[in-house]
């Protein structure tokens, strides 16, 4: 077999190939047998129809073209090795000649991935923004700390925002009652918003025992996104008292003494989590840098498919969250013709970054060990909140396995640019990365702390 490969352009190359047609013996043999194994003879056995007898029968042409289907795709990947091409996608075959007992002849265009020339990567400089914990951001901690350890008590009045109440919710549809849409005893928080658009004012101002009508969309079952009509009638109204935030408060819901203690343990902790905010922005800034220093072009069959599998991951989490495509561009302010634009966009952008760190852990030689690659598949079965097992034998029986080990080894690639990088924060001064921890501490903090008890160490918000 001869191949040659032509360049179309940057991300598309056309393979040339030739096959002398005994090299086709294989697959002719194999058309042979399996037409042999369709077909009823007298005289014959099932499977044993000689070669003869079948072109006499079902005629040479058959035989040929179901050669040509067995071939054609181990004759082009054999191409694709020989001349070493990043073929991305499937190729458009072309067969331009063929005869029996002639050579074969036929062409492959394929988009492939594109040769990159990357710039120094030593010495690149970013910039993120400082890492600042505001006194409201403690303010807001210490409040959802009162409130856990808060406790209901009824009261004698009318509701007002923020107040918890059991009610019973009844919907109808031009009179007539929507069975599903029925339900007592539940308890809601006034304000919070987590149950239907109209629930909250049509609350305000009712009593125990009083009810209230108003107008809605459902948000879930067969009349999804129909308007209702609901009544909810309150049963009982209750009022949140939060305890004092004094050192007796700090010694009940943590492991502290005092109450500024526990303050300046809940301001570590919000300066450790921007801390790790601060280095995703750095990742971010780091690889936007960099992209901005290569020329990368976009094989247009891999972003059309990019756009559509981002697009269908969409669709997905609408369907489960129950909003419409219509209500998701409301809430993020958006026509439909600029989510298309910004959809293609962060596609492009996203497969831009894949190629470039590809091509940085090729040059420094980057992989995976086992170890690596557990931790990665424990972490995608915690957010799909199912056992690390069922996530790996999902992955093995649907071929997931290599992109697992791709997502690790890019991820080692930008760590590798993010340590290599100068970045500074909005004040000027130089952020450290190469030391930072999981947990948003520093490994020269860590060292300073008995072995285990950083992992050890209690939450004050789980006390």
């Amino acid at each position: 077999m001869k191949s040659t490969v032509e360049t179309v352009s940057p991300t598309k190359v056309r393979l040339l190939v030739e096959v002398p047609f005994e090299e086709l013996k294989p697959s002719l043999d194999a058309a042979y047998k399996s037409i042999a194994q369709q077909i009823t003879v007298p005289g014959f056995r099932k499977g044993k129809v000689p070669p003869a007898v079948i072109d006499q029968r079902v005629g040479r042409g058959p035989v040929l073209e179901e050669a040509i289907n067995d071939a054609l795709p181990k004759l082009y990947s054999q191409a694709v090795q020989d001349n070493k091409v990043k073929a991305i996608g499937r190729p458009e075959v072309d067969v331009t000649e063929f005869n029996d007992k002639e050579s074969l002849q036929f062409s492959a265009e394929v988009e492939v991935r594109p040769d990159l020339t990357l710039p120094d990567l030593e010495g690149l400089e970013a910039s993120v923004d400082d890492v600042a914990v505001a006194d409201a951001d403690v303010d807001e901690q210490v409040q959802a700390l009162r409130q856990r350890f808060g406790s209901l008590n009824p009261v004698e009045r009318a509701v007002q925002d923020q107040d918890y109440v059991t009610i019973d919710l009844s919907a109808t549809k031009d009179g007539e009652q929507i069975d599903e849409a029925q339900a007592t005893g539940l308890s809601y928080q006034v304000g919070s918003g987590t149950l239907l658009d109209g629930l909250d004012d049509a609350l305000i101002g009712l009593s125990a025992g009083a009810s209230n009508t108003f107008k809605t969309q459902l948000v879930g079952g067969e009349l999804k996104g129909d308007e209702v009509d609901v009544e909810v009638t309150v049963t009982a109204v209750k009022e949140q008292e939060l305890p004092e935030y004094d050192d007796e408060f700090a010694q009940t819901a943590s492991e502290f003494d005092t109450a500024d203690e526990l303050t300046a343990d809940l301001r570590a902790r919000l300066e450790r989590g921007k801390r790790l905010e601060q280095a995703g922005e750095a990742r971010d800034a780091v690889l936007e840098k960099v992209l901005t220093l290569v020329d990368v072009p976009v094989p247009e069959g891999l972003l059309t498919d990019e756009v559509a599998a981002r697009r269908e991951n969409l669709d997905q989490q609408l369907g489960y969250s129950g909003m419409s495509f219509e209500q998701f561009l409301e809430g993020e302010e958006m026509s439909a013709e600029e989510f298309e634009e910004d959809l293609r966009k962060r596609s492009e952008d996203a497969i831009k970054a894949q190629f470039v760190l590809d091509l940085v852990a090729e040059q420094q030689e980057l992989s995976v060990n086992d170890s690596e690659l557990t931790e990665h598949i424990v972490r995608h079965a915690q957010r799909a909140s199912v056992s690390p097992d069922q996530f790996a034998q999902h992955a093995v029986e649907n071929n997931l396995v290599p992109s697992l080990v791709s997502e690790v080894v890019r991820g080692k690639a930008l760590a590798y640019l993010v340590e290599n990088a100068t970045v500074t924060d909005g004040s000027g001064n130089t952020v450290e990365l190469k030391s930072l921890q999981p947990d948003g501490t520093y490994a020269e903090e860590a060292a300073d702390q008995p072995a285990g008890e950083a992992a050890d160490e209690k939450s004050t918000t789980d006390a």
